[in-house]
Order: structure tokens, then sequence, then C-alpha cells
């Protein structure tokens, strides 16, 4: 499974996310293990940020993918506190060193602060001239946001949100604009950092798959084709059980039932952030 960003390059639907990573030093080897399983089972799209760890995740992930960096889709994101022309070149060259690698794929503005849109752009444009990023994009933009952002110059790939089974508010108008206008969403915490895990409704659905309820909530988030997921998975155990998620297909009737227990929005909502 992948998704066409509107550059006409494809990604893999699932991929890993590393929030939280590298903050326990006792975990080290196994989210690099984890990492590095991934890769060989296909999850080659890999998100960060600077904001991780205070640039602890980006050195775990640079450290995981020695040898392997032209395996990857790699991603990073700019604090809002650093995202002024000059403020967005100098944290793309400091996540650079961290990861260790001269270019990202693909780099976020990681919400929107005080900084206007388009001085954070003419950095975008800085680094794209340079060579040091590959495309950009936005992370945590409502849909006014959206607006505003695409009638400036440029062509953002994606939006990184919060989305999932019970947080669905983007679904009734920032959704359904992305869609048009052919920009992907890329979804974070698909499994509300585990807390949908104890859904009867998400269990019942799983047993009739012989599936977990982790695979059901990632395959929710999956059934869109124009969205694509970040879970972090501090295993190999658990990138494995993830990666089955790509082989699930939800029944109407399965779709029916987490509606019931996870209603869709009745109207607008603000977007939510963790």
């Amino acid at each position: 499974m992948t998704v066409l960003l509107p550059s006409g390059e494809t990604v893999p639907a699932l991929g890993m996310g590393t929030w939280m990573m590298a903050e326990d030093p006792s975990r080290r080897a196994a989210e690099i293990d984890a990492l590095r399983t991934g890769l060989d089972l296909g999850l080659s799209l890999v998100d960060t940020a600077e904001m991780y760890g205070s640039g602890a995740s980006e050195a775990l992930v640079g450290e995981a993918l020695a040898g392997r960096r032209d395996e990857v889709f790699l991603v990073s994101k700019v604090l809002p506190s650093n995202a002024s022309v000059s403020g967005t070149v100098r944290a793309c060259e400091a996540s650079l060193r961290r990861l260790g690698t001269d270019r990202l794929d693909l780099y976020l503005l990681h919400w929107r602060g005080s900084v206007p849109l388009a001085q954070t752009l003419d950095g975008f444009a800085a680094l794209l001239d340079a060579g040091k990023i590959r495309h950009w994009g936005v992370s945590n933009l409502d849909l006014d946001d959206m607006r505003e952002l695409t009638a400036l110059p440029g062509f953002c790939q994606t939006n990184q949100i919060l989305y999932n089974l019970t947080r669905r508010g983007p679904e009734h108008d920032l959704l359904p604009w992305h869609a048009s206008a052919g920009i992907p969403i890329m979804a974070y915490s698909p499994v509300e950092q585990g807390r949908l895990l104890d859904s009867p409704a998400l269990a019942a659905v799983a047993r009739r798959h012989d599936a977990t309820a982790a695979q059901v909530a990632l395959a929710w988030v999956l059934r869109l084709p124009q969205v694509c997921a970040i879970p972090k998975a501090g295993s190999a155990a658990h990138v494995r059980e993830n990666v089955r998620a790509l082989e699930l297909r939800l029944t109407p009737e399965d779709l029916a039932d987490l509606d019931r227990a996870f209603p869709p929005p009745a109207g607008p909502s603000p977007l939510a952030m963790l």
C-alpha cells in the first residue's frame, strides 16, 4: 500500500514514528532493532523531529539508519519557534547532523506559531535550493491554515495530524479538503498512544479477523487512500504486529460497528493535538 504525494512520488501507507523514543537508555538497543526490522519489512517511511527528546530521537534514528539511508523516506520537523527564514535553515542543518545525512526527504513545520507562514516557506525554499531537503510539508494545520498556506508559493506535500478512531474531527471538513486538493494526510498516534487497545468494539472486530485491536485501529486509518499512518513501535515484535495491519481489510459490517462505537463528527471542530 502506498500514498501518492503531489510531487508524483509515492510513500508507504504505513511508516514508523519515533516520538518518545531515545528517552530511556535501557530501551535504546530495542528501539534501534525495531527501526531496522521495520526497514527489513518495507516500512521505509520514518518520521522524527527536532523536538523529540531535544534531538535525541534524531540521533537514534541516524544510528539505526546508518548504512541504509538510501532505503528510507526520512521525515523531520522544525519547531515553530525556529521557523523564521534563517532559523529554519539552521534547524534543518542541526537535524541533518544528528541524523548523519546530507538531506531530508520531507521537512515539516511542526505546528503553526507566531512566525508568518511565508517566512517558513522561504526557509524551505532555501533548503530546497541547497539540496538539503527534497520536499516540505506541515503538521497540525487546520483548514483555515491550509487554505492560507496553499495560497502561497510552493508545493505542500502533506499535513501530519492527529487522526484515529477517537479523533475523527478532521473527517468533517479537513480530510475532504485535503482529498480535493490532492494533499495526503499523515496520521500520527493512530492507536491513540495505546488507549484504543482496551475498546470492546475493536476487540470484537479483531476476533472476526483473527487480528489484534492495534491492527484493526491501523487498518481503519489506512482505509482511506489519501492517508498514511506513522505509529511508534519500540520493539521488533511490535513492528511485526503493525505490518500485518496492511493485510487486513475491514468489511462494511466492521466499519458500521466501529462507527457506532466511535461516531463520526456531526459538525466542525478544532483540530486536536496531543
